[in-house]
């Protein structure tokens, strides 16, 4: 039976409502969705006693956050498919997670839910609008705790570099025990801090991470891109659904690790991501898709895996051999009686193998036609900003112009379909449309990106829209009087709490990326208005994350930047054109905390109105000839500034780099 499904705003019934917030690519969600909301029975039972509303989580975040925060107070966790019962003016009463059509094992079923719950609400009604009351009261009681603002220190980085020192896996890599997720944000951080403190230990855990995760099954080693966690402590067994976020990350931290080791691993990780995700989750237009499902044809990981007759009869006696030997594919199976191809038990997984490489694609385009995979087709503006920033950082680091371009297109895209009259971002896009206000995460996650393309380009116009941005961020989402960032704009819906998010999940939170602009940005510009909130959030974060500092562990990346010796480099160039050699020389050097602006005839005025102090650098080739150091000599003229000292300006790499390595 068809359901009411009412914008989330319309709450003008009497009896209460059934709300399931989802993730489309969800395994349990699915299973949710085929057991209960699509089968009569319940249906009858729902439409005769509640107006039923089924979220995308991904499309209304500020709704999951509000909501979850409730689920996770009743029950001690939270997670997806969600399921909440409320009063028509959306104060909860109930909450849970996956809930079966019927009861069983001492969990209670849907069915026995609702009808349970509708009966209570004819006989006694009060007692559970008592109990939403109760849980609205908490929930505005915990956005209204008093922390406290210490300025932050390295003692914060440290307790949280050795917190994952303690709990990391010797063997397997990751920090704890099954499940494991990749959040790469954790080393990102671990990358940074080691290269900051010259301590090999965090680099060490970071790379053995990367290595394990790539040679398991939650790496797709047929058509590439990661799953989103793994089931078992050795990175085998994944559950299977891929995300763009988790891939987007991902790509940049073995792109760092690269950057930093020049181990060619990570660069063919690296390169397998984003070849991934070009192939599978890219729009024409050039925005990216969120996700693929876990599930094929109903049954969780059925496009991934193989059995060694299938694969004789695809490749071959001969190379199917080859094939099941080098990827650890056995008769038994490693996953419910069939394989999920990996590189656990390879001594040589270091090594690329071209007959390897040649069965690839045989096998990808065999999959493709074996069974169908479930694709999320929605563009976000977060998501897509983290993508591009990997994108983005792949060009530079890799000198790949494919990479750059797919970034500048995913860029184009956003600027042409997810602004709205105003110049403020949407969240989402699909099928034509754009729609909901662009919340905290829309906004740092995309001016990311935006730096990170000014970095590999020095176009203007990318630090100019970082700049609007970041001051919009200030006036939709700040909190002048406790500081930090409210997840959701003081212009949109009002729901029964507005939170501020700081925790880092498997994605950053939007508090902690805020923090990282601020500061990159009083860096690049100057502006002592970036300086003053960058000083704040800053305090702001620090007291919230000083109880368990790894929580937060792009808090702590972030925090890199402002505790650690900074440089900054104004490169003042006749030609855009002409940085290109400066390009390549960081390349190949790893220089962390350095910002750079360049300067040219053509840019000359917009740059000294985002950054004012420019101005006072002498341009070519107009005043060649004047002072100390006439321009004539070189179209490029370096000047590098650490920590707050201004160094000789010079006019070759050589020289330069002798003030980098000082």
């Amino acid at each position: 039976m068809q359901r009411q499904r009412p914008k989330i705003s319309r709450y003008s019934f009497l009896l209460g409502t059934v709300d399931d917030v989802i993730m489309r690519t969800c395994h349990w969600c699915h299973v949710m969705a085929h057991e209960s909301f699509e089968d009569s029975e319940v249906s009858v039972i729902l439409n005769r006693h509640y107006i039923s509303i089924k979220i995308d989580r991904e499309e209304r975040p500020d709704i999951d956050a509000v909501y979850m925060a409730v689920c996770q107070a009743v029950n001690g966790s939270g997670g997806w498919p969600m399921t909440l019962l409320m009063t028509p003016d959306q104060k909860p009463f109930y909450a849970a997670t996956y809930l079966p059509k019927r009861s069983r094992y001492g969990m209670i079923g849907l069915i026995d839910l609702l009808e349970n719950m509708a009966e209570q609400w004819r006989q006694d009604k009060s007692r559970l609008c008592s109990i939403s009351e109760g849980m609205t009261a908490y929930l505005n009681q915990q956005e209204k705790t008093r922390y406290p603002n210490p300025d932050p220190d390295h003692t914060l980085l440290k307790q949280g570099a050795d917190t994952f020192r303690q709990a990391f896996d010797r063997q397997w890599g990751g920090f704890g025990n099954a499940p494991k997720f990749p959040t790469p944000h954790n080393l990102l951080f671990l990358l940074r801090y080691g290269a900051l403190e010259q301590k090999s230990i965090y680099r060490q855990m970071a790379e053995h991470t990367l290595k394990q995760m790539y040679r398991g099954g939650i790496f797709d080693h047929i058509g590439g891109g990661f799953s989103r966690y793994s089931t078992d402590e050795k990175w085998l067994v994944p559950h299977f659904e891929k995300m763009l976020y988790d891939n987007a990350l991902l790509a940049y931290s073995y792109l760092e690790a690269f950057h930093q080791t020049k181990y060619p691993l990570y660069e063919r990780a690296a390169r397998q991501i984003l070849d991934y995700v070009l192939k599978e989750l890219t729009d024409e237009q050039g925005g990216f898709y969120c996700g693929q499902d876990a599930d094929s044809d109903g049954v969780e990981g059925k496009f991934y895996t193989f059995t060694p007759e299938e694969l004789s009869t695809l490749l071959g006696k001969e190379a199917s051999a080859e094939f099941c030997q080098w990827f650890g594919i056995t008769k038994p199976g490693n996953f419910e009686g069939k394989n999920i191809p990996n590189l656990l038990d390879n001594p040589d997984f270091e090594k690329e193998n071209k007959s390897i490489d040649a069965l690839k694609p045989i096998l990808y385009s065999y999959r493709l036609k074996r069974t169908h995979l479930h694709k999320d087709d929605k563009l976000l503006t977060s998501w897509n900003g983290l993508m591009i920033a990997a994108f983005s950082k792949a060009g530079r680091i890799l000198h790949e112009s494919g990479y750059l371009d797919a970034a500048l297109k995913a860029q184009s895209f956003i600027q042409n379909h997810l602004y709205n009259e105003h110049g403020d971002l949407f969240i989402r896009w699909k099928d034509g449309d754009a729609a909901h206000s662009g919340q905290i995460d829309d906004y740092a996650f995309y001016t990311l990106a935006l730096l990170e393309l000014y970095e590999t380009t020095f176009r203007i116009s990318y630090l100019k829209e970082a700049v609007r941005l970041v001051n919009r961020m200030l006036d939709l989402f700040w909190d002048d009087k406790n500081e930090g960032f409210y997840l959701y704009s003081k212009d949109s819906e009002a729901l029964i709490s507005r939170p501020k998010e700081v925790y880092d999940g498997a994605i950053p939170s939007g508090n902690s990326v805020a923090a990282l602009l601020l500061s990159r940005l009083s860096r690049l510009t100057g502006d002592v208005r970036f300086l003053e909130y960058s000083e704040r959030q800053f305090r702001f974060l620090a007291g919230r994350i000083q109880s368990y500092p790894a929580g937060y562990s792009f808090a702590l990346l972030s925090l890199l930047e402002e505790l650690y010796p900074a440089k900054e480099l104004v490169c003042v160039v006749s030609d855009e054109r002409d940085i290109s050699d400066l390009q390549d020389y960081l390349r190949e050097l790893y220089i962390p905390n350095l910002t750079i602006l360049v300067k040219t005839p053509e840019n000359e005025k917009e740059l000294a109105d985002l950054a004012a102090f420019t101005a006072d650098y002498p341009n070519f080739p107009q005043n060649a000839g004047e002072g100390d150091f006439p321009m004539q000599e070189s179209q490029v003229r370096y000047y590098l500034c650490q920590n707050g000292t201004c160094g000789t300006p010079v006019s070759n790499l050589e020289d330069l780099q002798k003030q980098l390595r000082t």
